[in-house]
């Protein structure tokens, strides 16, 4: 079974220099309804004017990844790590026992449009820790690549939980499909673009949940870029 969540139907919060679409309950959004899907715990779409950002803040027993679609995003962090992450990378931060970062729009004249993603992790009190990958455009093009896994096979972040992400850019004609194994769940959100899942039409911002399908068909129906959530 597949279930729409709908882009229009997400919470949504405007302060001036972030916009921002939470695809499940987070901060003044809240929706019983809506708290997550299996592990997955947040999905916000943000954008965020040049120069601005999310200053130093703090988080614990989270994973967090992050996805850039477009601009440059900078991270400092109480580890020491200070990075820029666009698109094609992919970032992971295990909070764990707790870490301050900053994330910040990294240029003073572009905006920068990316996915925060929280993942709950397989257990409390982990040693805090980063991690970042590039994945050309060629690894994604009309297939899904793994990006995030719990045991960082194939080049892609380590996740500490039973979860595998996968992304993919599509264009029109173009497809690709996922096999789930049996007892496994997906999320797919569509980044950006349009495409037909299982003939499902999915826009920009639309999420779905599956539940009891053994595979999956992903069809392009113009230029579009997916996440692929394998979960537990």
């Amino acid at each position: 079974m597949i279930t729409l969540r709908p882009a229009a139907e997400r919470g949504h919060a405007d302060h001036g220099w972030l916009d921002s679409h939470h695809t499940f309950s987070f901060a003044d959004y809240h929706d019983p309804a809506h708290m997550g899907f299996r592990v997955l715990r947040v999905i916000n779409d943000d954008r965020v004017a040049p120069g601005k950002g999310f200053g130093t803040h703090g988080h614990r027993d989270m994973e967090i990844v992050s996805y850039v679609l477009s601009g440059a995003l900078g991270h400092k962090d109480s580890m020491g790590t200070g990075s820029t992450i666009r698109p094609g990378d992919v970032q992971r931060m295990t909070a764990g026992t707790g870490v301050t970062h900053s994330e910040m729009n990294a240029s003073a004249t572009e905006p920068v449009h990316f996915l925060q993603i929280w993942i709950l992790p397989e257990r409390r009190d982990l040693t805090p820790g980063y991690e970042q990958k590039t994945f050309p455009e060629s690894d994604k093009r009309g297939k899904l690549r793994l990006v995030a896994s719990r045991d960082g096979r194939d080049g892609s972040v380590t996740v500490h939980q039973d979860v595998a992400l996968w992304a993919g850019l599509f264009d029109a004609g173009e497809k690709a499909t996922f096999a789930l194994a049996p007892g496994r769940h997906a999320w797919v959100h569509v980044a950006r673009g349009a495409v037909l899942l299982n003939g499902l039409a999915m826009r920009e911002g639309d999420g779905a949940k599956v539940e009891g399908e053994a595979a999956l068909e992903i069809a392009g129906v113009a230029s579009s870029e997916v996440l692929v959530f394998d979960l537990c």
